[in-house]
């Protein structure tokens, strides 16, 4: 398996028997599910969840219509310090923090980009006391990528964050050596160069889909980046793939 996958699951009434090598967390989103752990039992609902150790036997059942957030880890994975405190209690309740995550991942099911920026967030929150800054930022990152065409500033990122303006600084300038709007800048025209050569999208609605202003703010953008016009990057990178890429 990768390193990391999550998915949604519906369980059925009978119980069924498993074992794998890596750790799963087990989030309800509706409904409830009968989980046995090694001899231990429990009962999940989106108040509940668990924690499945690698190796260990477990049985579950759905008790009536049932849908869970499943997160698959294999063990070179576990670097994350919540695990430590997830593998010694199997079973959790799910506090208002955890609720809100898990319902949110629930929702954005269909972007598992999205989904695996915010999985230390969801670790912190399941786990130690308060969520670590790196997780938030983690999890701020993703949702940017996802969304580069929102009115995204310096402020409203700290904002989301839940952090302040000059700990988001700080926080850019250690894990990624840039500055908030540097990297900005640099997601929303990676993704507009991205969509210039792979669709046939006009100009003025990638440059608005990516994050800038007008085109001609595109324009300026991709320019002093790689000494072209939109139109001419699109043509030169076009060429360069196959037929059925270009599209």
């Amino acid at each position: 398996m990768d390193a990391s996958s999550l998915h949604v699951r519906s369980y059925g009434a009978d119980l069924g028997t498993d074992r794998h090598d890596f750790a799963q967390l087990v989030l309800p989103l509706g409904g409830a599910v009968l989980l046995d752990i090694d001899g231990r039992q429990d009962r999940l609902d989106p108040l509940r969840g668990a924690c499945v150790a690698p190796g260990a036997w477990h049985a579950q059942a759905g008790i009536g219509p049932n849908e869970s957030l499943i997160l698959d880890v294999a063990t070179t994975a576990m670097s994350h310090p919540a695990w430590a405190r997830l593998l010694e209690r199997p079973f959790m309740t799910l506090g208002p923090g955890a609720r809100k995550l898990v319902e949110f991942m629930g929702v954005m099911r269909a972007q598992p980009a999205l989904l695996r920026g915010w999985m230390p967030l969801l670790l912190d929150t399941l786990a130690l006391d308060a969520p670590r800054p790196a997780s938030r930022l983690a999890a701020l990152l993703a949702r940017i990528e996802a969304e580069p065409g929102l009115p995204w500033s310096t402020d409203s990122m700290a904002r989301s964050a839940g952090l302040s303006v000059s700990r988001l600084h700080a926080l850019f300038r250690a894990e990624l050596d840039t500055s908030p709007h540097a990297w900005l800048r640099g997601i929303r025209l990676s993704r507009a160069r991205a969509w210039l050569v792979e669709t046939t999208r006009p100009i003025a609605d990638i440059a608005l889909a990516a994050g800038f202003s007008d085109q001609s703010a595109l324009t300026r953008a991709l320019r002093d980046v790689t000494g072209m016009t939109p139109g001419a990057y699109r043509r030169a990178g076009r060429r360069a793939l196959p037929s059925s890429v270009a599209r």
